[in-house]
């Protein structure tokens, strides 16, 4: 009993050193009653990531498995069942079914465990508890489970099912399930993505939290790229100093590829190569933020290489900076619309947050051939954030109470070498105010020549 009590304590004590913070669990268990209650009496399995097989290989959860149980535990899956009504088949009657969820999971690979880490499987003690389902069984079951649950009433179970249609996992689990119900036909789906992308639109106050951590760890890692940037530095090294800075701020990893483009490369939106040297007289646009147990930040600064701004890039600047302005004072919580490119004429009205941006843009200042500036905004004026830093959503549904999204208007000119884009992450409060996560962070042209000079 006692060499059992210790085996507990240890594998709880491996699973707490990999744990990330999280959401409370009822938390998790909310949305899943929420996506059941979208299920019409059916069902949805929802599978995790897969370890990969090489060190250098990054793993990372499945956005939505990891919504909905906040484990990121490899390679398992969640079988949601809805609350269905009694009927009746040709067999005779149906009992009615009630809610149940169930985590399978995967045996464990002793060997595999040598080289990345203590799994948890269906049989080690508290895993039920300590990840929070109702259920826990070996990931073998699965097609027996879910098998039984269809044939119960085959016909009408068998159309509301619901799973990731883009994951061959999921689609090979459904095809085996079916030879399991002695049919080879399988039947066919819903995307459940479809449904929990509806759920990830709106933050709870613990998603909210965890961004914020996120996005102060990504301010310290602007600022200290800020402070590194002078002439002669090479790109790549200022990368490296933003994302070191994000990682010991508590970040696991990077919301996406640090971009740091300088000069001309100021003007290429996803610039990657970060392997020029910076020279006097540009400017830089410096686009990475960092992710803090899987929630995303999404931050974007401009600053001139050798500390001031020349009056042309301040001119730019100052346009960008006022329609991102222009955006914030026009935002109506429950109305207004992010929109996108697309939105953008005469008839589509101040709703669409882009257009208002665009159009500030457009009647502010001109090119160097007398032209309106707004040809050189060629990306969307913003999208979602959350687990994904593009969190799906839909850009011409009103922005909602908990809603999170960036506003990052930029000018990309070639020929004048100056790109500037200024990119916030915020969110929308109880009170319907958007608020800015990154209120800390330089904005101005006198805060960012500020900043850069501070040691």
């Amino acid at each position: 009993m006692r060499s059992r009590t210790t085996l507990l304590v240890f594998l709880m004590a491996v699973q707490i050193s990999y744990a990330l913070d999280s959401v409370p669990k009822a938390e998790y268990r909310q949305r899943r009653v929420k996506l059941a209650a979208q299920l019409h009496g059916g069902s949805a399995f929802i599978f995790a990531a897969h370890e990969p097989p090489l060190e250098y290989q990054d793993y990372r959860q499945d956005e939505d498995f990891y919504y909905l149980t906040g484990s990121n535990e490899p390679g398992g899956a969640l079988l949601i069942i809805g609350d269905g009504p009694a009927t009746t088949n040709r067999l005779g009657p149906v009992a009615a079914h009630t809610y149940r969820e169930v985590l399978f999971l995967p045996m464990r690979n002793p060997i595999r465990e040598k080289y990345t880490g203590v799994k948890t499987d269906a049989a080690t003690p508290g895993a039920k508890e300590s990840i929070g389902v109702d259920e826990v069984m070996p990931l073998s079951t699965l097609p027996e489970v879910f098998g039984t649950f269809l044939g119960e009433d085959l016909v009408p179970r068998s159309k509301q099912i619901w799973i990731q249609q883009d994951m061959s996992v999921a689609t090979a689990a459904l095809d085996f399930t079916s030879t399991v119900l002695g049919s080879d036909v399988t039947q066919p789906t819903h995307d459940v993505r479809d449904l929990t992308m509806v759920l990830r639109t709106v933050k709870s106050p613990a998603e909210i939290a965890l961004i914020q951590k996120a996005t102060d760890a990504s301010i310290a890692s602007q600022l200290a790229g800020m402070r590194s940037i002078k002439p002669g530095v090479r790109e790549r090294t200022v990368a490296g100093i933003e994302v070191a800075t994000m990682l010991e701020q508590g970040c696991e990893r990077v919301s996406y590829p640090a971009i740091v483009g300088s000069g001309f490369n100021s003007t290429v939106l996803h610039y990657s190569e970060n392997s020029r040297n910076m020279e006097k007289g540009d400017v830089v646009v410096i686009d990475a933020a960092g992710e803090y147990s899987m929630y995303a930040s999404d931050l974007t600064r401009t600053m001139p290489v050798d500390g001031h701004f020349t009056p042309r890039q301040k001119e730019i600047y100052n346009i960008v900076l006022g329609a991102q302005q222009a955006a914030r004072d026009a935002f109506v919580a429950g109305k207004s619309k992010m929109g996108g490119v697309d939105h953008r004429g005469a008839d589509a009205g101040n709703t669409f947050l882009d257009k208002v941006a665009f159009d500030y843009i457009n009647t502010h200042g001109k090119d160097l051939h007398g032209d309106p500036l707004g040809k050189y905004f060629v990306h969307g004026l913003g999208h979602s954030v959350g687990i994904d830093v593009h969190d799906p959503f839909d850009p011409v549904a009103p922005l909602e109470i908990g809603s999170v999204f960036t506003i990052e208007p930029g000018v990309y000119i070639p020929e004048e070498k100056i790109g500037a884009r200024i990119e916030d992450t915020f969110y929308v409060n109880d009170a319907g105010k958007l608020i800015d996560f990154a209120e800390k962070l330089p904005h101005t042209t006198e805060e960012v020549e500020a900043a850069m000079a501070s040691k």
